[in-house]
């Protein structure tokens, strides 16, 4: 963890993008969102607006099976929009730091 935050798995879609993220108490995940999105921005459109949508869509994971569950969903998300066959062919995906679940 860096400044008591981790990123651990991602997938990055055309459109949107999949962070598991973790944070040790009084982290605020909106703050960091848009701390995230406003570096990436200024880094990919040389700091035009406009690149990402407002807000985010967040989900807390509880436990190792939705953990997994949700792990499942996310990767499969480039084989549902039939950009690959299989997960594994998805090349934008990986795992930044080992993140516990339990």
């Amino acid at each position: 963890m860096v400044h008591g935050i981790a990123l651990g798995r991602y997938v990055i879609m055309p459109d949107h993008i999949h962070l598991f993220v973790s944070g040790s108490d009084g982290f605020e995940l909106g703050i960091w969102v848009r701390g995230l999105k406003r570096v990436v921005a200024a880094a990919v459109t040389g700091g035009r607006t406009g690149l990402w949508q407002r807000g985010f869509f967040d989900h807390v994971i509880r436990n190792s099976e939705s953990y997994s569950q949700k792990w499942d969903y996310v990767r499969e998300n480039p084989v549902r929009a039939g950009l690959v066959r299989t997960t594994d062919q998805w090349p934008f995906q990986g795992e930044v730091v080992f993140i516990e679940h339990r």
